[in-house]
């Protein structure tokens, strides 16, 4: 797990203090319903806190998504919360970036989420040292334009005009901070927060080890 320094934890630790004076409640249940499935307590609902350049949070998609993929809709359903990590550089505006295409078409977030794990490096800190804050923009701006339809240009860079997108990212951080969301990626099941090992991250089977004695609950209700 990409895990923040002592630090940075007592820094959370504050933020999240101060989020307790300072509480904004969104319209509607953060995060990023996968597949447009119902979320709801009728399932076994996952929900993931995800920083998109970050190289835990990359490696520990695709088996997840193959563990959801197994299921039907209305047996597991997830939900992906941003969660941009401070000593990460890209991670807010790569964060902000799904947030405004998920307002434009919920359809293709998941889309460019996965590009954006697929070319994670483009975006590592490194590779933007020298970029001024517009060109790192342009840079979010066109890359999720070709990888979504250049058509949609322009709809996301009004996106990031729109400060409207900016407070979404941050309330869903603030929220993984109201939940104890310390790093990426981070768990939870039904509620409860599942244990990430740094040196063992869940495979496919891990995650079926985990669903399917709920499914078995589920069945003989």
């Amino acid at each position: 797990m990409s895990n923040p320094t002592i630090p940075l934890t007592f820094l959370l630790i504050l933020t999240y203090s101060a989020l307790l004076s300072q509480s904004i409640i969104p319209s509607r249940y953060d995060g990023f319903v996968y597949r447009k499935r119902a979320a709801s307590t009728a399932t076994v609902l996952i929900e993931a806190f995800y920083d998109p350049v970050c190289p835990d949070s990359r490696d520990s998609w695709p088996p997840l998504k193959q563990a959801v993929d197994h299921y039907g809709p209305t047996v597991v359903s997830l939900i992906v919360h941003t969660f941009p990590l401070p000593y990460h550089d890209n991670a807010f505006i790569t964060s902000r970036a799904l947030h405004i295409v998920n307002e434009l078409n919920a359809s293709a977030t998941y889309h460019l989420l996965n590009a954006f794990f697929k070319h994670q490096e483009r975006f590592y800190s490194e590779q933007t040292l020298n970029m001024s804050r517009e060109a790192v923009l342009d840079k979010v701006i066109n890359f999720a334009s070709s990888t979504l339809g250049n058509s949609m240009q322009s709809a996301i860079k009004s996106g990031f005009n729109d400060s409207a997108t900016g407070t979404k990212t941050r309330v869903s951080f603030k929220y993984g901070c109201s939940r104890g969301v310390f790093g990426t990626p981070f768990f939870f099941v039904n509620g409860f927060s599942i244990p990430f090992n740094d040196s063992e991250p869940i495979n496919y089977n891990g995650w079926r080890n985990i669903i399917d004695p709920l499914t078995t609950k589920q069945r003989n209700i």
